[in-house]
């Protein structure tokens, strides 16, 4: 990997911190080619600190360190995204990232929908909502829902109609989440199970 530290005089070039996991942007160093030599014989993420005038590993002061996952130059090789396994808060403040932003995994619009579900399940209004409704009626009501969706899924996939499998499919997704949520698991849960069993 060619990583130019010439273009800025002072020998720096910026170091992006992401947590390889949930892909979260912790916090963001600056690396010179001795913090970047350091990092990779000891695994943990080292900066150079501009304050002090000197190498920085980060948490060794603290035991909050930075495993090292994997290092990336980008197009100009003159800033590094460095994905890393956090030990502890990022943030000197006590925080998950230097934006106090949780540390936490998103799968994006899935994410939103099931925060979504989790809202309409806890604030039911006087004029309910459709999700809002099924949890009303029950978790074996809401279960019966999962396994009408799954019976449509199957009978679509047999089909042609790819514009039918898809949306019922989307149908027994939306489901899903909202018996997740009936039995007070996310899609987070999940996904540990899965990636327990790839290891």
């Amino acid at each position: 990997m060619k990583i130019d530290f010439t273009k800025n005089s002072d020998g720096l070039v910026p170091a992006i911190i992401q947590d390889a996991t949930t892909k979260s942007v912790l916090m963001l160093g600056y690396m010179n080619e001795e913090a970047y030599t350091k990092t990779v014989a000891t695994q943990k993420v080292t900066f150079y600190s501009r304050s002090k005038q000197r190498l920085w590993t980060k948490g060794e002061e603290s035991g909050n360190f930075l495993n090292l996952v994997d290092i990336a130059v980008d197009c100009d090789n003159d800033t590094l995204l460095v994905k890393v396994d956090p030990v502890g808060p990022t943030c000197h403040t006590g925080a998950d990232t230097c934006w106090d932003e949780e540390n936490t995994p998103s799968y994006g619009f899935l994410s939103e929908l099931e925060a979504t579900i989790k809202d309409r399940k806890e604030n039911a209004t006087a004029e309910k909502s459709y999700v809002a409704s099924l949890f009303e009626k029950g978790i074996n009501k809401i279960a019966q829902k999962v396994g009408e969706e799954a019976v449509e899924v199957v009978i679509e996939a047999k089909d042609n109609d790819e514009d039918l499998f898809l949306n019922e499919s989307a149908d027994l997704l939306f489901h899903y989440l909202i018996l997740l949520q009936a039995k007070g698991y996310t899609l987070r849960d999940i996904a540990a199970v899965l990636e327990a069993r790839q290891s």
